[in-house]
């Protein structure tokens, strides 16, 4: 069977303490009930959570929805995103299926990437080494003014923008992840094709701004 990838690189560095890391939590959780109520989603997408703050760690390895135990996540510290970028690289090296002549691989990862702040690593360094790698559409989200959207736009031309990182808007938000894997799952399950770009995707709420 042929899996469809999902990547959540999540920010949890200090700014997210509070109101914004008990969102992210709460919209996780949503996200996951929300699919697997989903046959195509149950079916297909498998999930993994990278966090990067001072420390960048893979809390879960790409697994099935149905088997998916939420994981504990606190924010302490710096923005390392280069790390987790760089991270997210390595694990698609060791997590994804290749196609080979005798069968088809994995789809292309879906990657969805939320930050409060400006990276305070290398974040360039990481860049290079995720670019270097086959991914599907990449989403990156500003959750409030902290975050550079200049930066992220150099990271996927797939840029929203949250005005702040406050529970309701975060919400939304993962309410618009899950329906945009929902889309994803749909189209290669039905139609064997990849989500091509935001246009393919579910409108976003009012709450999230693309950045054009």
């Amino acid at each position: 069977m042929r899996r469809l990838p999902v990547y959540l690189l999540l920010d949890t560095s200090g700014s997210m303490s509070g109101e914004p890391i008990e969102a992210v939590k709460n919209g996780v959780q949503v996200l996951v009930s929300t699919l697997r109520q989903d046959p195509y989603a149950l079916e297909t997408a498998y999930l993994s959570i990278i966090t990067f703050d001072s420390n960048v760690q893979q809390l879960v390895p790409l697994t099935d929805l149905a088997s998916f135990q939420e994981p504990s996540i606190s924010a302490t510290g710096t923005t390392a995103l280069g790390g987790g970028l760089k991270l997210l690289a390595e694990c698609i090296d060791r997590e994804i299926a290749k196609s080979t002549p005798e069968q088809k691989g994995d789809w292309k990862p879906l990657v969805f990437i939320m930050t409060d702040g400006m990276p305070t690593d290398d974040w360039q360094g990481g860049l290079a080494e995720f670019q270097q790698r086959k991914s599907g559409i990449v989403v990156a989200c500003a959750a409030g003014s902290g975050a550079d959207t200049n930066v992220l736009k150099q990271i996927t031309e797939v840029v929203v923008s949250l005005d702040t990182a406050d529970s309701s808007t975060i919400k939304a938000f993962f309410k618009w992840v899950s329906a945009s894997i929902s889309t994803g799952s749909q189209k290669v399950e039905s139609g064997g094709k990849e989500v091509a770009g935001l246009n393919e995707l579910p409108p976003p709420p009012p709450e999230v701004n693309i950045v054009v």
